[in-house]
């Protein structure tokens, strides 16, 4: 598709995100042709910024993120931009925000399409979708809506957000947007699963022992502290990332690769999800904090971080399945703050076999996400110059040319906002099956919370999080590949 008619009404126009990632793909989206002539952006935000003001912010923030930029070519796109100064709770303004709208869609020939982007605080979602349906926002032709994460606080509030924004929206029209989605290496699961017959035919349960999945961030909370401290890693990483993460690698395999088979795939697998009882959450899962160093606070020392705060910074824990192709395969997963260095990746164990040789490893495939992209297969080969088995890693990894190639996840994931692609974007089905098994987690801990015992493990930055996490495993055999 080229030149896609669109007005965009982007919620948060003011915001960090918007200023560096949404802008940028915009632009590069625009010199592919994929948007052109006939579109524009509203930026709303409760600044009194000017039009002008607007463009100069998306010409830096171009600036920014391209080498190279062709002047002349930036300044036509940017005079797509608009801006409203907009206050989300009055409804006034949403008037406004129409007539805006509409002045553009006669401009540019926009065709009464309208793409709405919610990149606020997630507070502000409700309302906003509220006021989309009651003072009718929508155009007279296609009218999508982006929705960044996180998707309510638990189940309760992502059902009845979930309701405000189906007002004005179809299931097909909703895009709640995961950027891990539009990584390269997590967008290679499935060809890797699916295209491969030494993969494909290895995965299942007969040779998979188990799975783990690490995404470890460098830096602590830093000035998210308030935000974090109502939200906490199970929320902020699990509900979202891991759990689509972990739906890649246990999905059955789709019909084809349309949007609605993959999702049909998805929902037919998280039917089968364990939710955890209290006594699996004891056995099965971690929870941690991170202490400070003679450089960095403890979290509790955090600035907008309750001292008494019980919030996660780390947390561990297993995930199965009854159904699909590794149905009963225990998925372990582990995310926090201050780990020894930033590193996103997923090692698939395979289980022992009997051999000649009797010292022979175990095979693991290894998929780095970040802050590579590689997938690495860990095998066992002959020693040189003496005798017994060293292991050998055969790699698929990309050149500095390829790399330099790979988009950003949120360029790729607004194309497919634009060309109605909801392939890597989150059904509400999938959405709320995460959520029951969040909360499943969630009020475990509150009971333990109340009763005075919380166990939270303390663990040391620049480390791999507290040594508790090493007791999940189902058999004593079974510890982090990743260490």
């Amino acid at each position: 598709m080229k030149n896609i008619p669109v007005v965009m009404i982007l919620f948060g126009g003011s915001g960090d995100l918007a200023h560096r990632k949404l802008y940028p793909a915009l632009f590069n989206l625009y010199e592919q042709g994929l948007i052109h002539d006939n579109f524009a952006v509203i930026g709303t935000a409760r600044r009194p910024w000017s039009h002008e003001y607007l463009r100069e912010q998306v010409s830096d923030a171009i600036h920014e993120t391209h080498d190279t930029v062709d002047e002349n070519e930036l300044k036509a796109f940017a005079s797509h931009f608009y801006y409203q100064s907009h206050d989300v709770t009055n409804v006034e303004h949403y008037e406004i925000l129409k007539n805006l709208a509409q002045e553009l869609d006669d401009r540019y020939s926009a065709q009464g399409n309208r793409l709405f982007y919610m990149a606020m605080a997630p507070r502000f979602f409700g309302t906003i979708a509220t006021h989309i349906n009651d003072q009718d926002l929508t155009g007279s032709g296609f009218n999508r809506i982006v929705v960044e994460k996180p998707f309510g606080h638990d189940l309760a509030s992502a059902e009845e957000l979930n309701k405000q924004i189906t007002a004005s929206f179809d299931e097909n029209d909703i895009f709640r947007i995961d950027h891990y989605l539009g990584k390269e290496m997590v967008q290679n699961i499935m060809p890797m699963r699916f295209t491969n017959p030494m993969v494909q035919n290895i995965w299942c349960s007969k040779y998979i022992k188990n799975i783990q999945v690490t995404l470890a961030e460098r830096l602590g909370v830093e000035a998210r502290g308030g935000y974090y401290d109502t939200s906490g890693a199970l929320r902020d990483m699990v509900q979202n990332h891991i759990f689509q993460i972990i739906t890649l690698l246990a999905m059955p395999e789709p019909k084809d690769l349309s949007s609605a088979s993959v999702h049909q795939a998805k929902q037919d697998l998280l039917k089968s999800l364990i939710i955890p009882t209290p006594d699996d959450v004891k056995k099965y899962f971690v929870r941690g904090q991170y202490l400070g160093s003679d450089t960095t606070f403890a979290y509790k020392q955090e600035p907008n971080v309750d001292p008494e705060s019980t919030t996660e910074t780390f947390v561990a824990g297993k995930v199965k399945f009854n159904e699909g192709p590794i149905a009963g395969v225990p998925i372990y997963f582990r995310t926090g703050k201050e780990f020894k260095e930033k590193k996103n990746r997923i090692d698939i164990v395979l289980k022992h076999i009997n051999n000649p040789y009797g010292q022979a490893h175990s095979n693991n495939i290894t998929i780095v996400i970040d802050p590579t992209s590689e997938i690495y297969f860990t095998i066992n080969g002959k020693r040189i110059a003496q005798p017994g088995i060293r292991r050998e890693n055969l790699t698929y990894e990309f050149s500095k040319a390829e790399m330099a190639k790979v988009p950003d996840g949120y360029e790729r994931l607004l194309h497919d906002v634009f060309v109605n692609d909801s392939t890597n974007f989150t059904h509400w089905s999938e959405l709320k099956r995460y959520w029951e098994f969040i909360d499943a987690v969630e009020d475990a801990w509150q009971k333990e919370n109340e009763a005075g015992n919380p166990a939270i493990a303390q663990y040391l930055p620049y480390r791999m999080g507290p040594k508790e996490a090493n007791t999940i495993f189902e058999s004593p055999t079974e510890h982090w590949i990743y260490e």
